[in-house]
């Protein structure tokens, strides 16, 4: 089945009548928690990061509160949100980075964010759509699976699936667009066992209904 420009912009089209209005399930009451927030969400549900952020968050929601925190209890408080050596490493050398180079401020700068410890791609372009406003898509599992099963951008890795929704929606839909695959991803086109039957899309996707579905999609590896 080829999926042409058309094809893509009534999937779009439809994405949007459902999902429109759809934001992060991630809780956050500044940049600095939104920043934390997404850098536990590696590999780990929005759910899962919640639970943890609620107990984080009450002891420790500044750069200074989590370095005087330690990095010995911050691993203690995120160790229920997986890989928390890893995260709680960078999280605290963010945190050291944050006050000493940018007053202790998320910086608004995607490269600055890029920069900072534990920030890559998804994160960056998660803290500039939320945070400061910008156009930005995000690619995470649920993007990324969804986009390729979609063929609405096809890709073996996030930034080549991230192009390729560049491409495929209009700049100003970016932000929105990444809420409406992400929540497809979670209510219908799920890794195991997508409930194609259900779809509002089974009639437009090439993977609707076939073995494809049936087997997950590789997962991949990002912060």
């Amino acid at each position: 089945m080829r999926i042409t420009k058309q094809i893509k912009e009534e999937m779009l089209k439809r994405l949007e009548k459902i999902y429109h209005g759809t934001k992060s399930a991630l809780k956050f009451s500044n940049t600095f928690e939104l920043l934390i927030a997404v850098i536990l969400s590696a590999q780990c549900t929005d759910a899962r990061v919640n639970i943890t952020t609620g107990r984080l968050f009450k002891k420790a929601d500044t750069p200074e509160k989590i370095l005087q925190l330690g990095l010995s209890s911050l691993e203690e408080e995120i160790r229920d949100c997986g890989l928390f050596h890893s995260k709680a490493k960078n999280i605290f050398n963010t945190c050291q980075k944050l006050c000493t180079e940018y007053n202790s401020q998320v910086p608004d700068d995607y490269d600055a964010l890029l920069s900072l410890p534990g920030v890559g791609r998804k994160t960056a372009n998660v803290v500039s759509s939320i945070a400061f406003g910008r156009p930005a898509i995000a690619v995470d599992t649920h993007v990324f699976r969804v986009a390729n099963r979609l063929k609405l951008a096809a890709g073996d890795s996030p930034e080549e699936v991230e192009k390729g929704l560049q491409k495929a929606i209009p700049v100003e839909k970016w932000s929105a667009a990444h809420h409406w695959l992400i929540w497809h991803g979670r209510k219908i086109c799920r890794a195991r066992h997508p409930l194609c039957q259900q779809c509002f899309l089974n009639d437009l996707c090439p993977s609707a209904l076939t073995m494809e579905t049936a087997v997950p999609i590789k997962s991949i590896k990002q912060i």
